[in-house]
């Protein structure tokens, strides 16, 4: 059976393929990686894209290792996100999970957030967040950023293709975000919190799209069982 979205076909039983996952709240992407050997009996499982504990959506996952050869190519494809944005203050991790530090500023008009908004569409530089997974020579910032240590990243070129406003009613902002491989919607934020010069974390973010992976043909972790995987798996 084809799924015409993704152009994968419907893997014969014989645990090789792809699941796509809707990422819960709270779980790791290595979280997902875990539950699914306990459902499947597989140990070679990857993820295509790491998604933060705090976020939600489409993680693309791959079971047994002829599958997980092929992740490399589902990580370069461009992404899509909702993202909301608690203006008013900032984060050392840019998310709701860190510490937080209140900006003194006025309530801000729709008017002026579109219009910054709009500024951050095309090609850009942008430097990753120090709670990121991002390796700097063979250490992982986040690690790094947990004893509190802060060093010099180097910017990354990234794209942003469109960014919408969907909702907004201080402080909080909602937005839609379709972007290259590469952007940390994180540091997005936080750059859109320094454009207005008046802050911004996230507080909730979710990933719509890999690709043409969509959220809509993703399954809830929950839904799964070793009775069933089989019938989600794509090849």
């Amino acid at each position: 059976m084809e799924n015409k979205e993704s152009g994968f076909t419907q893997a014969p039983t014989c645990g090789a393929g792809f699941i796509i996952i809707n990422k819960p709240v709270d779980f790791t992407s290595h979280d997902v990686i875990a539950v699914l050997r306990g459902i499947t009996g597989i140990k070679k499982i990857g993820h295509a894209g790491t998604l933060d504990p705090f976020a939600t959506g489409v993680l693309i996952c791959a079971i047994g290792r002829e599958s997980t050869k092929k992740i490399d190519k589902f990580v370069k494809l461009d992404k899509e996100y909702e993202a909301v944005l608690r203006l008013g203050a900032e984060t050392d991790t840019y998310d709701i999970e860190g510490k937080i530090s209140n900006i003194k500023c006025k309530i801000l008009e729709k008017d002026v957030i579109n219009k910054v908004l709009k500024e951050f569409i095309g090609k850009q530089e942008q430097i990753p967040p120090m709670f990121s997974a991002k390796k700097i020579n063979g250490q992982k910032l986040y690690k790094l950023a947990r004893k509190g240590k802060t060093i010099e990243r180097k910017s990354c070129k990234i794209e942003i293709y469109d960014i919408n406003l969907i909702k907004y009613k201080w402080p909080d902002l909602e937005i839609k975000v379709s972007c290259s491989t590469g952007t940390y919607i994180r540091s997005l934020g936080y750059d859109i919190g320094k454009k207005l010069k008046c802050g911004a974390y996230l507080t909730n973010l979710k990933r719509l799209a890999i690709g043409d992976f969509n959220i809509k043909n993703a399954i809830d972790l929950k839904k799964l069982n070793k009775n069933n995987w089989q019938k989600y798996l794509l090849k």
